[in-house]
């Protein structure tokens, strides 16, 4: 574990810039004075928890779109495992490839798991929503992932 303070509402958006499953290249610098970023990091594509949250996030989109913000997933998978997630469940959003995780490290999003008494290294479950001057406004380090785009929703 590392001592590094946790981001809060306030303090800098780490940059970033990711490639989606469609090749696209994302960064934070993009939106900088134009969309509020809801960047949520994810541990894996297709998994119950992580489908409900990406699902979440899917059937909110309309709304987010009308606040003037963009949803950006991010895990560790790599492009083409998203393309299929994305198929599967008709996500509106890019998912973010991080697979050097060093993106979900600045934020705070990498770190020690444990899973059936075994301890390993891997993505965890965050979301920032980042204003228009590249700040944090809200930082959440323990994520439910069922009914999380309404909570992010009812942010905006």
């Amino acid at each position: 574990m590392s001592d590094k303070k946790e981001l809060q509402a306030g303090d800098n958006a780490p940059g970033f810039k990711l490639t989606s499953s469609s090749g696209e290249s994302y960064s934070l610098d993009q939106f900088i004075g134009k969309k509020r970023v809801i960047l949520y990091f994810y541990p894996k594509d297709d998994t119950p928890g992580c489908t409900k949250e990406a699902c979440s996030f899917r059937d909110h989109m309309p709304a987010i779109n009308h606040k003037d913000a963009i949803v950006l997933g991010v895990s560790a998978d790599p492009s083409k495992s998203h393309q299929k997630f994305i198929e599967k469940y008709g996500l509106n959003f890019p998912l973010l490839s991080d697979e050097d995780h060093q993106v979900a490290e600045a934020y705070g999003a990498w770190g020690e798991k444990k899973m059936y008494g075994k301890s390993y290294m891997g993505l965890i479950r965050k979301t920032f929503v980042i204003g228009m001057d590249g700040k944090i406004e809200y930082a959440f380090h323990k994520v439910t992932p069922e009914g999380h785009g309404e909570e992010i929703m009812a942010l905006l």
